[in-house]
């Protein structure tokens, strides 16, 4: 993810937006988040907000995700109409810092319940950066430009311990802004936790006895789940997946997988992979998804937990981790994730049984 890809002209887009959208309230119009149907309006920003909305709230709200399946969130421009759903919405799950347009969208919204992930889960510096030029300091990029985002690394949510710390605040706020359901909403959060903590157990016991602990990502969006597991991120890009990186970045990340025994260079589904092919042409190594969750391209056939576990199947292949033994079930793919191996098909998928929320 690109973390601040903000022009001025794309926050006179917003401001428009949010001027049009309070015409439309004044006139009338409605919105995706009005039709309710008795249910809590809830706006979420991206998918790994949507995830938890849906399903803390389940069959008692009517969530409206901001930013539609397959598109990356930092590329998120507010139409009228999501804005004024921002502003008819009961509550608001969102990540501070991420998307400036929903920031400006929710400074403006009347909604007593704005859940800010950031507030569960304080953001920690990863040096996002280091892909850039290293002459450039203070937010600046290889660029000249000074990039504008979250004061620290936004991914959170591939922690799991922290994701259950922004559930919990879900669950709370749920209940604060739908008190008949208050019993419902605490019921749905802790089996949530539960999932999440067995998530975090498959993770450590999946990546506790590895060959190497170094693996290599197309930019820098795991150093929260690579911090909680005792492993090392190197990133070929730092805070923008699609720039170009400099020679010494690549010829430091060249030295980093050659140096620690590095099989797989890890690309993510919403960005194209050429960066990482060709890095793995140099160095005659394979190329697997590892997939930063900021999305899902076909959310009736996956979701987190189940693209979370081929996450940890495929770092387990290409970290080196101890052979699944004969009478354990072997890891089952995500639908649309490829296994860790160079190009091939892309295998079925068996969703995680979770009960999708009613949405709008």
């Amino acid at each position: 993810m690109m973390i601040g890809r903000r022009t001025r002209s794309s926050i006179a887009i917003a401001a428009t937006a949010l001027a049009s959208a309070l015409t439309l309230t004044a006139c009338g119009g409605s919105s995706s988040a009005d039709s309710g149907n008795g249910r809590l309006k809830v706006v979420a920003s991206f998918y790994p907000m949507e995830f938890l909305a849906q399903q803390i709230g389940k069959e008692h709200v009517a969530v409206t995700d901001l930013t539609a399946a397959g598109v990356e969130p930092h590329d998120l421009e507010l139409t009228a109409k999501q804005v004024g759903a921002v502003q008819k919405a009961d509550a608001i799950v969102y990540l501070k810092g991420l998307q400036p347009t929903v920031d400006q969208a929710v400074a403006q919204s009347s909604s007593k319940h704005r859940i800010d992930a950031t507030a569960a889960s304080p953001l920690v510096d990863h040096h996002l950066d280091e892909g850039t030029d290293e002459g450039a300091g203070d937010g600046q990029a290889a660029d000249g430009h000074k990039h504008e985002g979250p004061a620290g690394d936004p991914h959170i949510w591939l922690d799991p311990t922290r994701y259950a710390a922004i559930a919990k605040s879900v669950g709370d706020e749920f209940a604060k802004a739908d008190p008949a359901h208050a019993e419902d909403y605490k019921k749905n959060t802790d089996e949530l936790v539960t999932k999440l903590t067995a998530l975090d157990q498959d993770f450590r016991a999946g990546l506790k006895d590895t060959r190497t602990k170094t693996f290599v990502t197309s930019h820098a969006a795991f150093g929260y789940l690579a911090d909680h597991y005792g492993l090392t991120q190197v990133a070929i890009n730092g805070v923008d997946p699609e720039s170009e990186p400099t020679p010494a970045r690549l010829a430091a990340v060249q030295k980093a997988a050659k140096d620690n025994g590095v099989t797989t260079i890890f690309f993510e589904t919403l960005v194209s992979p050429k960066l990482a092919d060709t890095v793995a042409k140099d160095l005659g190594l394979k190329t697997a998804v590892l997939d930063p969750l900021e999305g899902v391209k076909d959310p009736s056939k996956e979701n987190y937990l189940t693209v979370m576990k081929q996450n940890l199947a495929n770092l387990q292949a290409a970290l080196g981790a101890p052979a699944t033994p004969a009478d354990a079930p072997a890891a089952t793919p995500a639908a649309g994730t490829p296994a860790a191996t160079p190009a091939a098909g892309t295998p079925a998928a068996t969703p995680d049984a979770t009960t999708p929320a009613a949405t709008s």
